[in-house]
């Protein structure tokens, strides 16, 4: 009978409740349990497989630059970096007011991976979590625009919960990235939540973008109640 019942547990895709079923009856558990805390021992067994298995997934579909985590920051080091005000981010509660952060700061001071310990910190807390390099993203969005594949590409960012845009502005945007920018800001706008980091000081995201109306539409939605990392010092790869 038990074999019988591990078998449809893995039928049914109760993974965590064929181990945690499986392990109590090699270790005769269960004659220590009553029928309520078996029952209770299995569903939590198995909803903490879901969860983690959850997890995994959104990890891998983030695909995030660095394998960062809030834990590990560096608060020690003379960069300008407020802990009480990462620490705050940690119940990702700005996600859910649909609420930005803008990172910026000189090479090598840890925008990238401040960015991209926030996500993971998202992950963990199940929400939907994209990273992209901003470069590469508005490459890809242009190849999409050609074979089809645009409306896809946009409506799988406008389904994350937090979209990480790392190294903006490395150059300026000529009219079709611009254009894309709005659109993917628009479409977040009071929605989602995004993330930047930018070796440019925020004054000079406007001319970065060019055109001034455009300009001014962008900064507007990104700046008006978004949350300002502002980095300073040396480079940490160097002191490394």
């Amino acid at each position: 009978m038990n074999d019988a019942s591990l078998q449809k547990m893995n039928q049914l895709k109760l993974f965590g409740m064929h181990r945690a079923y499986q392990g109590l009856l090699e270790t005769s558990g269960t004659r220590q349990l009553t029928s309520d805390e078996l029952v209770n021992l299995l569903v939590l067994s198995e909803w903490e497989d879901r969860e983690n298995r959850k997890i995994n997934r959104s990890l891998r579909n983030a695909r995030f630059r660095y394998q960062a985590s809030l834990e590990e920051v560096d608060f020690t080091s003379q960069r300008n970096l407020d802990k009480n005000l990462i620490l705050r981010f940690t119940d990702c509660s700005y996600i859910d007011r649909h609420e930005n952060i803008l990172v910026t700061g000189p090479t090598g001071v840890g925008k990238s991976y401040i960015a991209s310990a926030l996500g993971h910190q998202a992950c963990m807390k199940t929400y939907k979590v994209l990273y992209c390099n901003t470069q590469r993203l508005f490459a890809r969005l242009k190849v999409a625009r050609a074979d089809g594949s645009y409306l896809k590409e946009m409506n799988r960012m406008e389904r994350q919960d937090l979209l990480i845009l790392d190294d903006f502005g490395l150059q300026p945007l000529d009219t079709q990235n611009r254009m894309l920018l709005m659109e993917i800001i628009e479409d977040r706008h009071e929605r989602k939540s995004t993330i930047i980091s930018s070796q440019l000081p925020l004054e000079q995201w406007y001319d970065v973008i060019g055109e001034s109306t455009i300009a001014d539409a962008i900064l507007d939605r990104l700046f008006n109640g978004s949350h300002k990392i502002i980095l300073k010092g040396d480079s940490l790869r160097k002191k490394k």
